[in-house]
């Protein structure tokens, strides 16, 4: 964690390291079941994957802001949001972050970047609408949390294994269809399934294990945000009157925003049943509130 007066959390820490390390391990078994089916395969889909993970890695501020439209605004087009960011930043001794708007009515914020210099903080202008100045502040403070993190670079990292399965899982697929699986090699089918069961199986669970990661560091920037501020109260009005005004905004637009989850402060689900809640990048609502009342209690004791 970069060095700021945000509360240290060593559950994340060593959680990003034993998910790092059996993101290992099953990367070093994934690598050598290809070696041994089919070293071509692994070798092009590994040299893809690492080229997008770099572009990832060097390029995410932009390449979020650019799918999310947002840009960037200035102190004097946007002077009671730069005036709250300013706060966040004086209370934290962190550096100040680029400060952006994305024109959504979808009310949410996110922050990008991997590392605090090259750090985008973006709120939507439903989210602007619909808060107030003190709720901002928690929202803001919690995005900045995971900028201090390192959020975006670590689980930038812990997603290479997961692209690179994701790849080799539709190559095999696709070239089943394209007759693969028809040939009268045998050898050929084999190999093609094979390579679609060892890729899913290392999908699958490099899946689950970012996903429980991505669950636990949105707890752990709402405790830093809560314990900056001194309003745990305040963020969980936010979150509650967000979650609240979810359930308003149109199904496309929810749809539309739904691959952003991983980076927003709550998640967007459209109305009814979905993969993405099944498997959230995001911790239920009520455990998020619930942390927050116990630190409101934690804080009103030390008081």
């Amino acid at each position: 964690m970069a060095r700021t007066r945000y509360a240290s959390d060593r559950g994340l820490t060593s959680r990003m390291l034993v998910t790092m390390f059996l993101l290992g391990l099953v990367y070093v078994v994934f690598v050598t079941a290809f070696y041994v089916i089919a070293p071509s395969w692994g070798l092009v889909a590994l040299v893809v994957a690492a080229g997008l993970l770099l572009a990832q890695y060097f390029f995410s501020d932009r390449l979020t802001m650019f799918a999310m439209r947002g840009r960037e605004v200035t102190p004097e087009q946007m002077p009671e949001l730069h005036g709250i960011v300013d706060r966040v930043c004086a209370m934290s001794d962190a550096p100040k972050p680029r400060v952006a708007i994305a024109d959504t009515d979808v009310p949410n914020a996110f922050a990008t970047g991997r590392n605090q210099k090259k750090a985008v903080v973006c709120v939507t202008t439903g989210l602007l609408r619909r808060l107030d100045a003190v709720e901002l502040e928690g929202v803001l403070a919690h995005e900045m949390a995971h900028v201090a993190h390192r959020d975006v670079a670590v689980m930038t990292i812990a997603s290479f294994l997961g692209v690179v399965a994701g790849l080799l899982t539709r190559i095999g697929i696709q070239a089943g269809f394209f007759g693969g699986f028809n040939r009268r090699d045998q050898n050929t089918g084999l190999v093609l399934l094979a390579v679609i069961l060892v890729s899913a199986v290392a999908y699958a669970v490099s899946f689950l294990l970012t996903r429980a990661l991505s669950r636990y560091r949105e707890l752990s920037a709402d405790r830093a945000a809560a314990l900056l501020t001194g309003r745990p109260s305040a963020l969980a009005g936010a979150l509650t009157k967000i979650s609240g005004e979810m359930a308003r905004i149109p199904t496309r637009d929810l749809r539309a925003a739904e691959p952003f989850n991983a980076f927003f402060f709550a998640p967007a689900f459209s109305k009814g049943f979905s993969v993405s809640s099944l498997f959230s990048t995001h911790p239920p609502l009520e455990k998020r509130l619930a942390q927050l009342e116990r630190i409101s209690g934690q804080l009103s004791r030390g008081a």
